[in-house]
């Protein structure tokens, strides 16, 4: 089956669903990126070795899903439970073979000098590495006030507080070449959006061509589902069981193979835009007032912008957004309706109404297998469910269930980054 994805672009497309987290601060995975090239350029790297510390900097926080951890990575130099984050990301990078090479850099970068100089199981390269994705990252922190305001007037004390963190946090040669590199106004004027975002899209352009395939593209679908429900207790293994049921039905349905893994793939990747949600949004008790209930709304919207930007995902990209989409022309966020709503983003939305009533949530316990195809059928006479899936859910009520419910999913997921099916 042909299928393949470029590995720079989904790297890319990884940093944008990560910098949601920060709900409206959007670009810290992206700063840390920049500012660790420049650094390594500083020092006369390679390109290969420029671009690997680059793309470190825009993934060393993929083990946070929390609106509130982000809050301290941007507010606090340290605080207790840093290196949770660093952990989780290191597993996650760790299970997926085409960025593997990234994850000690990443268990580290939370890392003061003092500790990691001494740990000599550790190869020298990791350690430079990871304490300068640590320094840039730290760095990040303190300018995060400025921007947009008075980051030039500010940059010569930050330079002078990394400078007094020489040998504690941070290794000498390191700081050093941070001082030479962020010596001109140009290194912090490119920290603006506008600026940074072409460095990122000229960085994106020449960056080394590696394919992925479709198991590959599937294992990190995986860490992107990974991401997204590790955000809150009540959507553990969520992306999972759509995934595992949106293939299910596919199967059922009779649709051919190629078109059953993007089902499953767009599953895992629905979604991606919750990162952007509150914690305590997702995780209210009570009902959603209609601002926030506009927040929420969002959500499928951030899940097209992150994964449009994929060559060759311009499908799944479409299945995964349209899954709050409805057949009466009433859903969100695109209004689609009629053969605007393929067969493909009609079974994840079922999909997504299943699993979401099999599963415990802050407002109401999970449903068993019958008030579940109570509350579709009633989706369907009110026009916001196809027919015809929910007609093969009922056919199959038993097998459907064992395929959305959170504790077959977990059976079927046994490390972060393993494919959902």
């Amino acid at each position: 089956m042909e299928f393949r994805i470029d590995l720079a672009q989904v790297v890319h497309a990884l940093a944008d669903a990560l910098d949601l987290v920060g709900i409206d601060e959007v670009a810290h995975g992206k700063r840390v990126g920049y500012m660790a090239f420049k650094t390594a350029e500083a020092a006369g790297f390679a390109k290969k070795d420029r671009e690997r510390l680059f793309q470190i900097g825009l993934l060393h926080d993929c083990g946070v899903s929390s609106s509130r951890e982000h809050t301290h990575l941007v507010t606090e130099m340290q605080w207790d439970g840093a290196d949770t984050h660093a952990l989780e990301g290191a597993e996650l990078l760790r299970n997926f073979p085409p960025l593997h090479h990234y994850a000690e850099v990443v268990r580290h970068h939370h890392t003061a000098w003092n500790l990691l100089a001494e740990r000599d199981h550790i190869a020298l390269r990791v350690r430079h590495d990871a304490n300068l994705i640590f320094l840039v990252d730290r760095v990040d922190a303190m300018a995060a006030p400025h921007y947009g305001v008075d980051l030039l007037e500010h940059s010569a004390d930050i330079r002078r507080r990394v400078s007094a963190l020489a040998g504690s946090l941070f290794a000498p040669d390191l700081v050093e070449l941070f001082l030479q590199a962020s010596a001109s106004d140009a290194f912090w004027m490119m920290l603006e959006p506008p600026h940074l975002e072409r460095f990122l899209f000229d960085m994106e352009q020449r960056a080394d061509s590696r394919d992925l395939s479709l198991d590959e593209v599937k294992q990190l679908a995986g860490i992107f589902a990974h991401v997204v429900d590790a955000k809150s207790a009540f959507t553990a293994m969520h992306s999972y069981g759509v995934a595992r049921l949106a293939r299910h039905l596919a199967v059922l349905a009779g649709l051919e193979s190629l078109q059953v893994e993007k089902i499953e793939i767009a599953g895992l990747l629905h979604d991606v835009g919750k990162l952007r949600i509150p914690d305590e949004l997702l995780e209210k008790a009570g009902p959603l007032t209609d601002e926030e209930t506009r927040v929420m709304h969002r959500h499928s919207f951030e899940t097209y912008q992150v994964l449009r930007r994929i060559d060759g995902l311009s499908d799944i990209a479409l299945w995964a957004a349209y899954h709050h989409e409805t057949p009466d022309g009433r859903g969100y966020p695109f209004r689609r309706q009629g053969e605007d709503l393929g067969v493909e983003a009609r079974i994840i939305a079922v999909a997504d109404v299943f699993q979401a009533l099999a599963q415990d949530r802050p407002y109401r316990h999970a449903m068993d297998v019958q008030d579940i195809m109570l509350v579709l059928s009633r989706f369907v006479a009110a026009g916001k469910l196809d027919p015809q899936v929910v007609a093969l859910v009922e056919a199959n009520l038993d097998s459907c269930y064992s395929a959305a419910h959170p504790a077959s999913a977990a059976a079927q997921c046994t490390a972060p980054g393993a494919t959902a099916g």
